[in-house]
């Protein structure tokens, strides 16, 4: 087995007893103390919000902290006891420690320096989650996009269906808004929509058209226009976290 990309801090295993305002969790530590934790999710968690499942939890020493908890992980499937990452905070980091390593072939050979949250865009109000370029993209024009810079944005995706991880899980008026101004940038630059699989049990992976018709729509004309899409599965445990490749990408109809 590979090595970890991430390792966890040490975490305390509990049950989760209720989710509720977005950014709450009720959680009983096995020692029977029920804490509130921070929940790093917005989303509905469609599937990874059940209560009474096994849930991993870290804990902050920094006493500004008005929640010290953090909730990091599910446990679903009772047959594959399978570990979802529910902190949508740790994605990115563990991409950028990947990107690294240059642990992700399809881009290994691509670029030489990574940046994180640069502006771009016509009004430069939006922040793409990483640039990356090599000395053979600077100066690049249209026409000569083969050694571009990449633009790279990554989407946690949590939601199953059978061995089927969908993005999105809801309406996402912001990551639309993602996908238009990536494809504005084609031809000149290089544009990589990133889907990090917070799931080991899942080898396929689609737009969750039944959840955000419009997202799949621009998915699909995004792809016509040359972005590039990486599905990226991950093993989630409470140890830490290890890249186990793409899933296959099925670009189904949307009709």
């Amino acid at each position: 087995m590979p090595d970890w990309i991430y390792r966890y801090p040490p975490l305390e295993p509990g049950t989760l007893l209720k989710r509720y305002k977005r950014f709450l969790a009720d959680i009983q530590l096995e020692s029977g103390e029920v804490i509130t934790a921070h929940c790093p999710n917005t989303g509905p968690m469609i599937g990874v919000s059940t209560p009474g499942s096994p849930v991993q939890v870290s804990r902050s020493d920094n006493p500004k902290r008005k929640l010290p908890y953090t909730w990091e992980m599910i446990q679903v499937n009772d047959t594959e006891q399978t570990w979802v990452g529910v902190n949508t905070g740790l994605p990115n980091r563990v991409i950028k420690l990947a990107l690294e390593q240059h642990l992700i072939p399809e881009l290994a050979n691509k670029y030489t320096t990574i940046r994180k949250e640069v502006t771009y865009g016509k009004d430069k109000k939006s922040r793409v989650d990483f640039l990356l370029s090599s000395d053979r993209s600077l100066g690049e024009t249209e026409g000569n996009s083969s050694n571009a810079p990449i633009y790279l944005e990554v989407k946690s995706a949590t939601l199953a269906q059978g061995k089927m991880a969908l993005f999105p899980d809801t309406v996402t008026t912001r990551g639309q808004k993602h996908l238009r101004e990536l494809t504005a940038l084609l031809p000149k630059a290089q544009a990589v929509m990133l889907y990090f699989i917070n799931r080991s049990d899942c080898s396929q992976f689609a737009p969750g058209d039944n959840y955000d018709s419009t997202y799949g729509e621009l998915l699909r004309d995004a792809i016509a226009q040359g972005i590039q899409v990486l599905p990226c599965r991950f093993e989630i445990t409470p140890q830490g976290i290890r890249y186990l490749g793409l899933a296959d990408f099925l670009l189904m109809d949307n009709g």
